[in-house]
């Protein structure tokens, strides 16, 4: 079976849509020298994704420490937990934080009731708290993993030698954190580079605006589409920059290999328990309590719905699974092939990985300033929102698809060449098959990312078009609380059942 033609169309189609949107903005920009109003979003957009990856690598630490090293009930639900927030909709992420931090807020409350002024989450603060919420999760998962791929024998041979606590830092657990955290600060910077949600409701003013806000107002509100075809280009250039350094700091530990046996990290009594439970508690809190503050508040709020929700739910399934189909399509085809080595590749693998350098805004601009002397861009919203929530979900798709694809290729590729297994009995009979317990976790993942997505339908919808992320977003904006938190908890409970059904259809058809 070969997968090179249907590869190399899809890997064409991809790298033509993002340097030929790339290309155009710097066309269409005129001027690319940022004005001073520019400046100031650019040295804020940096300086807060730097703060951002900064306090949740910081965090992340103590957290996962514990959590390697010490067995509880409810430990397992608690890691479960923290892989929530990264398919948990931005838009409802802040909603929980302003229902815990905001001016009418419970700490806000707790103040009042001391006689001290309210809280304001608003600025870059509540930026970086909102990043630091979505992300300490995503931060902790990654350093528990590599304290888990520390060998146990290591583990058995320090505690042999009698090495102390610190000694055992310094020569185990050390070199793997100067491994790990760099990487997973450059992800996190990444990410919050073009968090557009976070930045559109936490944001905004002269102060606090992002490049990819300032991309937002130019064209919705100035129509400056010079001026936003050189702040899309500054902010492709940010995160190409910002996923050529994570190629560059990716590093391996060194710790060689083990015999696969597990043993818990030793746990040391005393003063280090109770450390390691506040820590627990603390992370816990953090990122329990703005959650059960989108329940509570939602389920109050499920009696005040607007009718015209329903319509943005529908519009917002559409799209989710639409794109979810094509993501999964493309990151097959291109798994399989550079699985099975394909003429070209490596440049099909680094043209799956380069929309991570891109924004789901950036992209949406360069569609935006191509129709709009041709075509209402309202009339585009939905087609043009799956195609990009389709290629932004590439990247994460494919790399879950590819190390199964290349196990896959190595054991049965001969096989399947002895029988003449080609072609669509291949697929259906081998390839699916085996490879259906990650398709459905991508699947899953894409269907939840899409879900909860509110970056190019800024751009695109009008009035009547809004998916169910922008509709809670402008129940927001009109200081409609209790309708904007029920809308969020059906966005939620939606998004989370796409993941589960998804999720379990693989595991139950895989073998």
């Amino acid at each position: 079976m070969s997968h090179a033609p249907g590869a190399a169309v899809i890997a064409a189609l991809v790298a033509g849509l993002t340097l030929g949107l790339a290309a155009m903005v710097a066309a269409g920009a005129g001027s690319l020298w940022p004005l001073p109003a520019d400046w100031a979003a650019l040295r804020f957009t940096v300086w807060q994704a730097a703060l951002s990856a900064a306090f949740s690598c910081l965090l992340a630490v103590p957290v996962a420490r514990a959590l390697a090293r010490r067995r509880f009930a409810g430990r397992g639900a608690l890691i479960a937990l923290m892989g929530a927030p990264f398919l948990l909709p931005v838009i409802v992420a802040v909603l929980g934080l302003l229902a815990v931090f905001g001016r009418s807020g419970v700490v806000s409350d707790a103040l009042a009731l001391a006689g001290l002024p309210p809280l304001s989450i608003y600025g870059l603060h509540g930026v970086v708290l909102a990043h630091v919420f979505l992300n300490l999760p995503l931060v902790t998962r990654m350093l528990l993993m590599g304290w888990e791929a520390i060998p146990a024998e290591r583990f058995r041979l320090a505690q042999s030698l009698a090495m102390p606590e610190g000694a055992m830092f310094r020569h185990l657990e050390g070199p793997m954190l100067r491994a790990v955290l760099p990487g997973a600060a450059v992800v996190v910077f990444t990410l919050c580079l073009g968090s557009f949600a976070v930045a559109l409701t936490l944001g905004g003013g002269p102060g606090a605006t992002t490049v990819e806000l300032a991309i937002y107002q130019a064209l919705r509100f100035d129509y400056a589409p010079a001026r936003a075809a050189a702040l899309a280009l500054i902010q492709f250039a940010l995160g190409a920059g910002a996923v050529a350094l994570g190629w560059a700091v990716l590093r391996q530990a060194g710790f060689g290999a083990g015999l696969g046996r597990r043993l818990a990290v030793p746990a040391p009594r005393g003063w280090r328990l109770g450390a390691d439970a506040l820590a627990l508690v603390l992370a816990g809190g953090f990122l329990l309590v703005p959650l059960g503050a989108v329940g509570l508040r939602g389920l109050a709020g499920l009696g005040d719905l607007p009718a015209g929700m329903w319509a943005a739910l529908g519009r917002s399934v559409a799209v989710a699974l639409t794109s979810t189909a094509v993501t999964m399509g493309a990151a097959l085809v291109l798994a399989l092939a550079v699985a099975r080595g394909a003429r070209g590749w490596r440049f099909i693998d680094a043209v799956a990985t380069l929309p991570l350098a891109v924004s789901g805004l950036v992209l949406g601009t360069g569609l935006f300033l191509t129709v709009k002397p041709w075509v209402r861009p309202e009339a585009l919203a939905l087609p043009v929102t799956v195609m990009v929530n389709a290629l932004l979900s590439l990247p994460y798709a494919y790399r879950l698809l590819l190390p199964e694809a290349r196990a896959l290729h190595a054991d049965y590729d001969r096989l399947a060449q002895s029988l003449s297994l080609r072609g669509m009995a291949r697929l259906r009979w081998l390839v699916v098959p085996r490879l259906a317990r990650p398709i459905g976790f991508g699947a899953g993942v894409a269907a939840a990312l899409s879900m909860g997505d509110l970056g190019v339908i800024t751009l695109f919808a009008g009035e009547s078009g809004a998916t169910l992320p922008l509709y809670v977003q402008r129940l927001m904006g009109a200081y409609r609380m209790e309708a904007a938190a029920g809308a969020a908890l059906v966005l939620v409970a939606t998004s989370f059942a796409l993941f589960a059904l998804f999720d379990g259809i693989g595991r139950r058809a895989a073998p």
